[in-house]
């Protein structure tokens, strides 16, 4: 992580860059996509828990559904219906070691339950209703979404990055995300700069739920400035990409690498020595990705699965043909997660990073095959995904002129170096 440079967050309050006077702004608090019972709404997941006697719980190791539900009095053919009947809606095999769960007991001397309500995260939950007829179903806490600002300088590592400044983690990454096709993150240089729009989530507008997509971000990385909005391109599918201020797509039919937040610890090079040969000259046809062991490997684009085997100094391998064009490989794997024959989309797990095959340390390489010839995937000029409709092209112009503005206006924190000649500054002024 301390050979390339991360990214530096601070949370701004911003600033009008249209007065002459700065005018505070508020922050922009929406009430989207809260849930809107049938029935009114009682203390919490939809039951008056005065009228139950309530267990907390988690679940632990050895813990199953069944087994819960017999120690809390509840008959078999209850639990025999809902394993069969509702398993779309609740896999009971699927319950996790360490995810929350609630028991609403009657308030008689039995103490059975009538109510199990499993929390799959913060914010999705499901209640398995064991009174008279039985069901399943899923619902969803209230949330609140609260719109934030946030801009910095990359001056030191990412991950020193975030503990510093205390950021959700999924904004980094999701930053890195929208980026990851015109941006090569292994290359970032002190100086680069960002801007970035995205809401927090909160329940009950008290508890914090994690951070929303990025909705509109500015990267300038090399001098070069790149504006990204999030525009729903085709609504039949529910896609969303990132577009910049022309309307052209920032995503590529490649991802330039196939683990996130790793580091290049080999590139491609056709007089490389390799100390495992004896430090003799090999062509090294690959760019390794170093990461730890286990780390998920990803598809770069959508293909076929044309092989997923091990064979001699490769180890655990997968490799995928995307088109007539092009192929990509995976090498060294601790374990592939896909087979021969199978589709994969772009993003898709196919194996973790390993230590199979010839190699000195967890890593995969990677390699890169067009027409048959393998090449340098990082100096290749990736094709373009899929452009913008025309007839989407007006409202989209309209719909970001505001935000563009906005990330204009935005300020970016002053560097430590700076607020210390200005220290100096105010000080021999006082002098």
């Amino acid at each position: 992580m301390n050979k390339y440079w991360g990214l530096l967050f601070v949370i701004l309050i911003s600033f009008s860059c249209k007065d002459d006077k700065p005018v505070l702004k508020e922050p922009v608090v929406k009430q989207v996509a809260s849930i809107v019972p049938d029935k009114p709404v009682m203390k919490q997941f939809g039951f008056n828990l005065d009228d139950f006697t309530v267990q907390l719980d988690t679940v632990k190791r050895g813990d199953s559904f069944g087994e819960l539900m017999l120690q809390n009095k509840v008959d078999y053919p209850k639990i025999a219906k809902i394993t069969q009947e509702f398993k779309d809606t609740f896999d009971v095999r699927r319950i996790r070691v360490g995810k929350p769960y609630i028991i609403l007991k009657s308030k008689d001397t039995t103490e059975a339950a009538q109510v199990f309500i499993y929390e799959n995260d913060p914010i999705n939950y499901t209640v398995v209703d064991l009174r008279d007829t039985v069901k399943a179903y899923k619902d969803k806490k209230e949330v609140t979404y609260v719109e934030r600002e946030a801009s910095g300088v990359i001056e030191t590592s990412l991950s020193q990055a975030i503990l510093d400044q205390g950021i959700d983690y999924t904004v980094t990454n999701s930053l890195s995300e929208v980026y990851a096709w015109t941006i090569d993150f292994f290359r970032l240089q002190k100086g680069d700069k960002f801007k970035v729009v995205y809401k927090e989530k909160y329940i009950n507008d008290t508890i914090y739920a994690g951070a929303g997509p990025i909705e509109a971000a500015y990267f300038e990385h090399s001098g070069r400035p790149i504006y990204a909005f999030a525009y729903e391109n085709d609504s039949l599918k529910n896609i969303v990409d990132y577009f910049d201020e022309e309307a052209n797509n920032l995503r590529r039919t490649f991802l330039r690498a196939p683990v996130q937040f790793s580091r290049i610890s080999s590139r491609y090079n056709l007089k490389r020595r390799i100390r495992y040969y004896g430090n003799k000259v090999r062509p090294h046809m690959g760019t390794d990705y170093a990461a730890p062991r286990g780390t998920p490997i990803l598809a770069t684009a959508d293909g076929t699965v044309t092989e997923s085997t091990r064979r001699g100094g490769n180890g655990k391998y997968v490799k995928i043909r995307h088109n007539a064009t092009y192929s990509t490989q995976y090498l060294h794997m601790s374990k592939q997660n896909v087979k021969r024959g199978a589709y994969v989309k772009q993003g898709d797990v196919i194996g973790w990073i390993g230590m199979t095959g010839n190699t000195s340390g967890p890593h995969v390489c990677y390699r890169f095959w067009r027409n048959g010839r393998q090449v340098d995937p990082l100096k290749e000029e990736l094709p373009l995904a899929e452009p913008l409709n025309e007839t989407l092209q007006p409202d989209y112009f309209n719909y970001i002129s505001p935000i563009k503005d906005q990330l204009d206006c935005m300020e970016y924190p002053e560097s430590p170096v700076e607020e210390d000649i200005l220290a100096e500054d105010l000080a021999s002024a006082e002098k």
